[in-house]
């Protein structure tokens, strides 16, 4: 596995210190720099350490006291460091949506992985084939949702001479209208049914994507995965799972429904071997200030605790051209912008070092590298203070910086996330 404490500081990663330049991560993390007089230019984005470890420890406690195993979307961080800390804190394995991730996750030691996309990709496929081949210990479980689709991979990977076939799950869709999956119970038998035709896939189970449920809302949601349990119900009655199969997957839970899959799954009656019930949220890790603050489980059911915000973007004031507007020097190259606006959330006094609540300061807009900042009468602001910024959308945050400080809360760099996007 690669050695990402060894790998040396230079102009490729934004925002680190210009004299740390040559040293390795681990032996800057070693450093123990302050984000705010430790050399670092602005913008630079950080990860609150507290926020991190504590959402990491929610999410374990919850799937436990709800009895699912979980595989949290790798998708959202692309930080093995992250997967390591995941899998540590119970995590059955990390999810994938394409190809190239499974291989970040496989080059990262990752062993279980689950694929929520269909691969029909004849080179993918045949490098999934030698992965497994090459390392009885590694388990990859992949959707499937079309005939044509089951063709496609049997033809690759018959080609390939794979000698361990691909476990796969019949995706069911979440509703017409909505993304991929097969849209009626027919159409899924008939996927099942082509996939006892190969030799080369193996049916474990069934899963699907709640948030795609097309306007919805709890009622909509549990009347889907009540339809994604019965299928497995059904197909385990049929005997759709071989006599080989040890434990029948059943798999939904994005970041905003998990509640409601852990009610429906509890109610999923015996079945001929063990169930998997695996959710896959995977922005739990960060949450948000946007968002996942609005739509997240936890807003619904309190008593089981709250995921914290942990992202702070910091830019620094370069222009105040008028008593009511600013320029920062963070854009649409640094913070997430596709679903909300950065909230500015705290300023840090360039003159005195304090930091104060962003009282009267909004942020209107991105350019590529500049925020626009609405300031009211009052609002203190002065060209060179700190704006440290609340993100919306985890998965556009992360992916637009390599190498992220993970911040303690007195401003102490105690580590550096690599991420492979």
């Amino acid at each position: 596995m690669p050695d990402l404490a060894s790998e040396r500081v230079d102009h490729r990663f934004k925002a680190l210190p210009p004299d740390a330049e040559g040293l390795t991560v681990g032996e800057l993390a070693a450093q123990r720099r302050n984000l705010f007089t430790g050399g670092f230019t602005t913008p630079v984005l950080a990860l609150s350490a507290e926020s991190v470890a504590h959402n990491l420890r929610l999410l374990e406690e919850y799937a436990e006291r709800h009895g699912l195993a979980f595989a949290p979307h790798g998708k959202t961080s692309m930080a093995p460091q992250l997967f390591d800390r995941q899998i540590a804190h119970g995590a059955w394995g990390i999810t994938a949506a394409v190809p190239h991730q499974v291989r970040v996750y496989r080059a990262h030691g990752v062993a279980r992985i689950f694929l929520a996309n269909e691969v029909v990709d004849p080179v993918a496929l045949r490098w999934i084939a030698a992965e497994l081949d090459a390392d009885p210990g590694f388990r990859l479980v992949c959707y499937v949702d079309s005939v044509r689709g089951v063709e496609l991979m049997d033809q690759a990977l018959t080609e390939a001479g794979a000698r361990r076939a691909l476990d796969v799950v019949v995706e069911l869709g979440a509703g017409d209208g909505a993304r991929t999956g097969a849209r009626t119970e027919t159409d899924c038998t008939a996927v099942a049914d082509a996939v006892a035709a190969t030799g080369v896939l193996r049916l474990v189970g069934v899963a699907g994507y709640e948030g795609e449920v097309p306007d919805g809302d709890p009622e909509r949601v549990r009347a889907w995965l009540r339809r994604l349990t019965a299928l497995a119900v059904d197909f385990d009655k049929a005997g759709r799972f071989g006599a080989d199969v040890e434990e029948i997957v059943v798999s939904a839970g994005g970041s905003a429904w998990f509640d409601a899959v852990a009610e429906v799954f509890a109610g999923l009656p015996g079945l001929s071997r063990p169930v998997l019930k695996l959710l896959r949220s995977g922005a739990y890790v960060s949450h948000d200030d946007g968002q996942y603050r609005e739509k997240t489980p936890f807003n619904r059911i309190p008593e089981e605790g709250a995921l914290q915000p942990a992202f702070r973007l910091w830019s620094q004031v370069v222009s105040r051209p008028t008593g009511a507007q600013a320029f920062t020097n963070a854009g649409k190259r640094d913070a997430a912008h596709d679903l909300h606006l950065p909230e500015a959330q705290v300023v840090r006094d360039a003159r005195t070092g304090a930091i104060r609540p962003a009282d009267g300061i909004t942020v209107t807009g991105l350019s590529d590298q500049h925020a626009w900042v609405r300031t009211e009468e009052g609002a203190e602001l002065e060209v060179g203070d700190w704006v440290g910024m609340g993100l919306s959308h985890p998965c556009t945050s992360f992916d637009k910086w390599q190498l992220i400080p993970l911040v303690e809360a007195d401003g102490t760099v105690v580590d550096y996330i690599r991420t492979f996007f």
